[in-house]
């Protein structure tokens, strides 16, 4: 009896980190679409860890790290971190000539994301079925010219396409969209922190 309860208390908890994450980084999402952000990728030295651009400029993967700073999870240090010994893993050679991870703008660029997501999250299934995106999910685009674009899938649903809405920023600042299937899908992510428990299996 005693381990039934366990095992109930287990699955109960589990449920409750799986709902508050979801709930936290669609809240922290939102909230970043109240912000007036000037569209601005340019390289800039910043702190480290904790180290942020400007508050008023940005570009579409701040709208990532600065929802998930406000649940406490700093992008800059875990994907510097994880490029110091994982280098070679990386695009920063490819794409812009690098020798070594750069703490200052390897986690803002998109490609560097996509691959610490691969590395450390569940990577999803790239679909045209609107139902298998859901709230808190992370979505990577291809945009025309061959840009990459990042965004946070939300709970709020377009009546209209059924599709549900993105927060993004892809040059007018912060805001929810619906623009899931506007681009070339590249990545679908579902990157929980530890602190909300990794073993979350259910989408």
């Amino acid at each position: 009896m005693r381990k039934i309860l366990f095992v109930l208390a287990s699955i109960a908890s589990l449920n409750v980190s799986a709902l508050s994450f979801y709930q936290d980084i669609v809240s922290a999402a939102h909230e970043r679409t109240k912000h007036a952000i000037r569209y601005d990728g340019a390289y800039i030295r910043i702190d480290y860890p904790w180290g942020d651009v400007p508050k008023e400029i940005g570009v579409c993967t701040d709208v990532v790290i600065r929802s998930y700073r406000t649940l406490g999870i700093d992008l800059q240090k875990l994907t510097h971190e994880n490029i110091k010994v994982n280098f070679g893993e990386y695009p920063s050679k490819r794409i812009w000539g690098l020798k070594r991870p750069d703490k200052n703008i390897d986690h803002r660029r998109v490609p560097i994301l996509q691959v610490f997501f691969k590395r450390h999250s569940k990577e999803l299934t790239i679909s045209t079925d609107a139902k298998d995106y859901k709230p808190g999910h992370l979505v990577a685009w291809v945009l025309p010219g061959n840009l990459p674009h990042i965004g946070i899938v939300t709970e709020k649903i377009n009546p209209a396409t059924g599709n549900p809405m993105i927060v993004h920023n892809i040059g007018s600042g912060p805001e929810l969209q619906d623009m899931l299937f506007g681009y070339k899908i590249t990545g679908h992510f579902k990157y929980v922190p530890e602190k909300y428990n990794n073993t979350i299996s259910k989408a």
